[in-house]
């Protein structure tokens, strides 16, 4: 092998050498990258793609189906009701920020009457409502109630220490008027550091069979930290049945909660 053609393998595996670093250096980062929650692919400390052990989200595998108890329509007057699904998450450190639901009404020969649609949250581990308001159903009775979650729930994490936390006290629940004008009241407290906002309160009545035989609802804007409010609900109409036990549960969106 001549000079010549030594000092031009030498320059071309210089020229090979450069190349190569520098494809290096470009590559590299595409095939070293941190994993993250949003990359699409199983990695870190993940249990799933881009959900489990250090995410947010949590796996749909390892989560349970939220069970739905039973779903009603409470007369509220003529022609309208409120429907309500009574659920239970059995999920206590997972909950879901959003998602679509339908309840569907058919008559005493299971003819279809109407529907209603919505959005609601699925708060962390425990018995929660959806409530829907003042259903037009003309001359009809809905007899049947289906209700059904319409989107796969995206579960979310929640910190234990911060369930813990959360807790709405409710005390002194007085029923009077059931044959007249039917009012309930009772005392809440945040026994939390935390400010809630936009807190949902449903009262269900049951009879001496645990039967539900009425709901209603209402709402508090905000509950500051430690602080304590009476509510109260009403119906339009009596009572007929003899009321034996009440039950309020409070509904909020665990991921709007802030420590103030």
């Amino acid at each position: 092998m001549n000079w010549a053609l030594r000092r031009q393998l030498f320059y071309a595996s210089v020229v090979i050498a450069v190349i190569g670093f520098f494809g290096f250096l470009i590559i590299y980062p595409y095939f070293n990258q941190t994993p993250t929650c949003m990359d699409g692919k199983q990695n870190g400390t993940e249990t799933g793609i881009d959900c489990g052990g250090s995410c947010a989200i949590a796996c749909t595998s390892q989560v349970d189906q939220i069970s739905i108890l039973w779903s009603r329509a409470f007369r509220v007057v003529e022609g309208r009701y409120n429907a309500v699904a009574y659920l239970e998450n059995h999920n206590p450190t997972t909950a879901v920020d959003k998602i679509k639901y339908k309840f569907r009404f058919a008559d005493k020969d299971n003819i279809f009457i109407g529907k209603r649609e919505g959005e609601t949250y699925i708060p962390p581990g425990g018995k929660f409502v959806v409530f829907e308001p003042a259903i037009d159903v003309g001359n009809s009775v809905p007899v049947y109630t289906t209700f059904e979650f319409t989107e796969a729930p995206v579960w979310i994490t929640v910190p234990k220490e911060l369930i813990q936390q959360l807790q709405i006290s409710i005390v002194g629940i007085n029923l009077g008027g059931e044959n007249t004008s039917p009012k309930l009241f009772a005392t809440i407290k945040n026994n939390s550091l935390f400010r809630i906002p936009e807190v949902s309160f449903m009262v269900i009545l049951y009879d001496e069979f645990g039967n539900a035989i009425n709901t209603s609802r209402t709402f508090v804007d905000v509950l500051k930290k430690e602080e304590t409010k009476g509510i109260s609900f009403t119906w339009p109409e009596p009572i007929t049945t003899k009321v034996v036990s009440k039950e309020i549960i409070p509904m909020f969106n665990i991921f709007q909660v802030k420590l103030k």
